[in-house]
């Protein structure tokens, strides 16, 4: 497989220093998910694919440069560690509920010697100081869009964007989150579906623009989120 030529594709230049920093995490990654459960696609060309160039898809929703970016639940780093790889003017905040995952981050990012980058041990909901502070927020595959919406929303700056990688699942979820994203000061921009290489699955980035701040009062608890979303 050449990863190089297939990122191209998408409009990526990968140097050598990103490559070898591909391989690196490559390397990290099955290392300690051999005692820490950090995925279940260990296979190379898989982890390439379905890892790493999805991660990298992300980038045709964001045009601007010298942007703050918050990653919401990125357990193994995606998408946040590979755009920090190819994105250098890309300032990367990672948070994830579980303290060992972001030790692996913290860890990983020092490895690949990624100044642009910080991850902390946060539950979204609890992020009271990322409030409206980032030009744009991800999330990857870490719950169903409304519930997504109110962890998220908050965190985007006002004129900023929030970016929800789904699969087909995407055309089920966005009816049903229409509601929270209108409340939370959101209006979808676009759609952008894309196959991934090899035939390795159908991928839909939905990029939200935040157009006026979210209610003070959001986001709830996530008991309360997940007992009545929005």
């Amino acid at each position: 497989m050449d990863f190089k030529a297939l990122v191209s594709n998408l409009d990526i230049d990968l140097n050598d220093e990103m490559m070898e920093c591909f391989e690196k995490y490559y390397n990290n990654l099955i290392l300690v998910n051999s005692y820490m459960n950090l995925t279940a696609i260990t296979d190379y060309d898989e982890v390439y694919i379905k890892h790493f160039y999805d991660s990298l898809t992300i980038l045709k929703a964001i045009n601007k440069n010298n942007i703050n970016l918050c990653d919401v639940g990125s357990g193994a780093g995606f998408p946040s560690i590979p755009l920090a790889i190819v994105r250098k003017d890309i300032n990367v905040t990672i948070i994830d509920a579980l303290n060992k995952r972001i030790n692996f981050l913290n860890d990983l990012s020092k490895k690949l010697e990624l100044d642009n980058v910080k991850a902390y041990h946060k539950r979204a909901e609890d992020y009271k100081e990322g409030l409206e502070a980032f030009d744009v927020v991800t999330a990857r595959a870490v719950a169903r869009l409304n519930i997504l919406a109110e962890l998220c929303m908050p965190l985007v700056k006002v004129g900023g964007i929030f970016i929800a990688m789904k699969g087909k699942e995407l055309v089920d979820e966005l009816e049903e989150a229409s509601s929270a994203i209108n409340i939370l000061g959101g209006k979808i921009r676009s759609v952008i579906n894309l196959d991934l290489p090899n035939d390795s699955g159908k991928r839909a980035i939905l990029v939200i623009e935040k157009i006026k701040n979210s209610p003070s009062k959001y986001p709830r608890s996530f008991a309360k989120i997940k007992e009545k979303p929005l």
